[in-house]
């Protein structure tokens, strides 16, 4: 089994950030979270913050960005859109019928889904051309399933470990950071899981190296193996 880290690993970027700088196109008034998001991206990347600040910081201010996108009405167009196009092509009968808690939830979490998919359809070509997927790969990371889950699934990667978020509340629920990455590795795929190689490009991930047989860092395009 290899398990791979995501931004800055096979994704030639921060997924995260470029999806906060994408989604201003759509509502500029997102751009006052971009301050935040990228000052805990640097401490991440330093390791400067602590995993209590990170997860009380990094709630706060995807909450809040979150709920700027739930109410926006240019995202909100794109999610109608996409609900016009499953009904026209006859997918979108189970979301029509749902009842009232059903439609809200849509009309909270589809604005942002109808967006990453536009996001991805711009940036799969950054996913980095060494990495070939295969059937076992598990994509480990910091970002959210929501937003790093399509990226996924147009790879073919059927196991992704990742921050979640509660899309009734838009609250994190898990910040899958530092310490919590194998943590949430052994609860996900049990205690006595073997990882043949991981891949990162942080010194910080050294807790999953020492988990795995074969470790390797990544800097662009240049694997190096470290363990």
């Amino acid at each position: 089994m290899r398990v791979f880290d995501f931004d800055g690993t096979i994704y030639d970027g921060e997924s995260l950030f470029d999806l906060y700088l994408f989604s201003a196109r759509y509502d500029p008034k997102v751009f006052r979270h971009i301050a935040p998001v990228l000052r805990y991206a640097i401490k991440y990347k330093l390791g400067r913050a602590t995993l209590e600040q990170m997860e009380r910081g990094v709630g706060k201010v995807a909450r809040g960005y979150l709920k700027d996108l739930a109410d926006s009405r240019r995202v909100d167009r794109m999610r109608v859109r996409g609900l016009n196009h499953a009904q026209d092509a006859g997918l979108g009968d189970d979301v029509l019928a749902g009842d009232a808690a059903t439609m809200e939830l849509e009309s909270l979490t589809g604005g942002l889904h109808a967006l990453v998919n536009a996001f991805w359809d711009r940036n799969m070509r950054r996913i980095k051309p060494w990495y070939v997927p295969r059937p076992d790969d598990v994509i480990l990371t910091a970002s959210f399933d929501v937003t790093v889950g399509e990226a996924c699934r147009r790879l073919g990667v059927g196991r992704l470990i990742a921050s979640t978020i509660n899309p009734a509340t838009l609250e994190v629920t898990y910040l899958n950071f530092n310490t919590n990455k194998p943590k949430r590795l052994r609860e996900v795929l049990g205690a006595d899981a073997v990882i043949d190689e991981f891949y990162t490009d942080s010194k910080f991930d050294q807790p999953m190296i020492d988990m795995a047989r074969k470790g390797f860092m990544v800097k662009g395009d240049v694997i190096t193996r470290v363990k």
